[in-house]
């Protein structure tokens, strides 16, 4: 596999060896070994994924911004295996030199490419297609007391999410959410150790 950086250190998009012929086409989706080598350098601390989830989508969903509170707070590998979304993370760690910035990439059946959001950031996609399934790998369990949210049609963080917002579909849940600058509950300063 190979791994690309991105702007934000840590969050880093990971392109899978595919290989292809007449029959179609194979590729390792996850190895805890090839992860450890070439992910684990970059990131200055091992991640041992304990849950995986999947959810199905239509065109013009939007899920997010997430993320869990300190103590439970979450890593993610996630990637699209049927159909395409832009997948958003923004650091949310005050203090950071890039807090409220966000990587967006493109995820695709066709891509195979997987995206890592480290924990501190707050995480969301907008399907592009007709419908998607889109799986992810957590390194912390799910806890819903620490469940937290920033509300995904906050203009103030500048995410062109590639569909027309004002028509996206949200769960009630997610539009309740806070903007970025309101955000008073995740206090976590760059210098903490999360991991």
């Amino acid at each position: 596999m190979d791994v690309i950086e991105t702007a934000i250190p840590g969050v880093l998009i990971i392109e899978p060896r595919v290989f292809k012929d007449a029959r179609g086409y194979f590729f390792e989706s996850f190895s805890q070994r090839e992860f450890d080598e070439k992910v684990v350098p970059l990131l200055g601390h091992k991640v041992n994924f304990v849950q995986d989830n999947e959810s199905m989508s239509s065109y013009g969903v939007m899920r997010g911004l997430h993320y869990q509170r300190m103590p439970y707070t979450q890593s993610k590998l996630v990637r699209c295996v049927r159909g395409a979304v832009l997948d958003v993370a923004v650091d949310i760690r005050k203090g950071s030199p890039t807090f409220g910035q966000h990587v967006a990439v493109e995820l695709t059946e066709d891509n195979h490419r997987q995206f890592f959001i480290p924990r501190g950031f707050a995480h969301g996609f907008a399907v592009l297609s007709e419908t998607a399934v889109f799986q992810y790998k957590c390194d912390e369990f799910y806890h819903p007391e620490a469940d937290g949210g920033i509300n995904i049609k906050d203009e103030s963080l500048g995410i062109d999410w590639r569909i027309p917002v004002a028509d996206a579909i949200l769960s009630d849940k997610d539009l309740k959410h806070k903007s970025l600058g309101e955000l008073t509950e995740f206090d976590f300063k760059i210098e903490d150790k999360l991991y």
